[in-house]
């Protein structure tokens, strides 16, 4: 079997690596002329870090990582909300990493190229369609750096893992239109700064109107007694008809939005501050898309992005896509019919992941914050006086189990690895 994968992004990397460790020949296919280590920071749950332990490649997101202390909620007056424990600290058989998503890409990338082999990680072939005839699939690839039409590729499988603007999902939804925006939008850097709290936490302060999460992603700075800090300063645009949609991915000033957390020195952690120290700031809008009621068509299927893009809240855009990409190595390696197998990792994938999307869009695991808002929006002097304890463990817990990171149900259940 030979198995098409649209899209050399974190998704598409991972599945090639469980389908290669599945013994079934994968090709990789990326639009950029480059893969090179873009992005800010980005935060892998431990079930997540469980696949890519099981890719063998623990000691290497641990050699330029943060395994991550634990998570605090805040007010925006700095109040602390909620605390907890995280990865091996909260009794997980794996690690939480903090980690700089072009690192992230580059380990998979370097173990992808050494275990298919450079000829097996295609660049610069844009997918501008394709074809189902049979028991076969043919891509069809122009050359993004000069626009020529490069040769057809065949295979017995496609899977997009083409991101939110997938060609794959486009083809199936042709009217789908462009992704949903939330009304928020994120500026996105990163800073050099003292390492705060444990040195290893991970922050989020605010409201759903106004957020500023940070933690920290590099060992390298670490151990020189720095820290690399990841930071999304989050503000929702009630004058929308007059916001630069457009603009998406553009580089901003931080005048932009600095005004508005002016005021966030908490003491314990000073916003403005790490704010102003980001050389380069870049603007993203919070989106995703509706649930689909189908990805696999036939031999085709949707991963990752290009099948659940959901908003950046709980940290499970990517850790998901790394998961849909080991599951779908198992039931290919485990079923006669591709088709089938495909089937089967729908229906094991697609019933959760439109569940995050849509949690996601309830505000996830930060309705602790958004509920000290609307209770104490002046803060509180006792806590629990304005949320009960059991409320605030209520809502992580649940988080946990639809997103498929309930610890107990995690360290127990079975490895994804087909049997031998």
């Amino acid at each position: 079997m030979h198995v098409l994968i649209i899209g050399g992004g974190i998704g598409g990397l991972a599945t090639a690596l469980s389908l290669q460790k599945a013994g079934i020949e994968a090709t990789v296919f990326e639009a950029v002329p480059e893969i090179r280590p873009l992005g800010v920071g980005i935060n892998m749950l431990p079930h997540a870090v469980r696949e890519l332990t099981e890719l063998g490649l623990q000691d290497e997101l641990a050699a330029v990582g943060i395994k991550t202390r634990e998570l605090v909620y805040a007010n925006r007056h700095g109040q602390q909300i909620w605390q907890e424990d995280r990865g091996l600290h909260a009794g997980y058989n794996w690690p939480q990493f903090s980690i700089a998503r072009g690192a992230l890409q580059m380990i998979l990338l370097e173990a992808a190229r050494a275990r298919l082999g450079d000829e097996r990680i295609i660049s610069d072939h844009e997918l501008t369609g394709f074809d189902q005839s049979g028991d076969q699939v043919t891509a069809h690839f122009r050359q993004r750096s000069t626009g020529e039409t490069l040769e057809s590729v065949t295979g017995d499988v496609l899977i997009a893992a083409d991101g939110i603007h997938s060609v794959v999902r486009h083809h199936f939804y042709p009217d789908e239109g462009d992704p949903v925006w939330s009304g928020c939008v994120l500026w996105r850097a990163t800073t050099e700064g003292a390492p705060f709290l444990s040195g290893r936490s991970m922050v989020m302060a605010g409201h759903e109107d106004q957020k500023f999460v940070c933690y920290p992603i590099s060992r390298a700075a670490e151990r020189e007694g720095r820290s690399l800090i990841n930071w999304i300063a989050e503000l929702r645009i009630h004058d929308q008809k007059t916001w630069r949609r457009e603009d998406w991915n553009r580089t901003v000033d931080t005048s932009e939005f600095l005004s508005k957390f002016e005021n966030w020195d908490f003491g314990w952690i000073k916003v403005p501050d790490i704010i102003r120290g980001a050389t380069t700031v870049y603007e993203f809008p919070m989106v995703d898309r509706d649930p689909l009621d189908r990805w696999s068509f036939g031999r085709v299927t949707l991963l990752g992005d290009a099948a659940h893009p959901m908003y950046p809240i709980g940290s499970n855009g990517a850790s998901q896509a790394i998961i849909d990409g080991r599951v779908i190595a198992l039931h290919l390696a485990t079923h006669d019919d591709p088709e089938a197998a495909l089937q089967a990792y729908e229906a094991e994938r697609r019933p959760p992941t439109n569940k995050i999307v849509l949690a996601n869009r309830g505000n996830g695991p930060d309705q602790v914050m958004q509920l000290a808002e609307e209770r104490a929006p002046d803060g509180f002097d006792d806590l629990h006086a304005v949320i009960r304890p059991d409320e605030l463990a209520a809502i992580a817990e649940q988080y946990k189990m639809v997103a498929g990171f309930d610890k107990d149900a995690l360290n127990e259940r079975v490895s994804l690895d087909p049997p031998v």
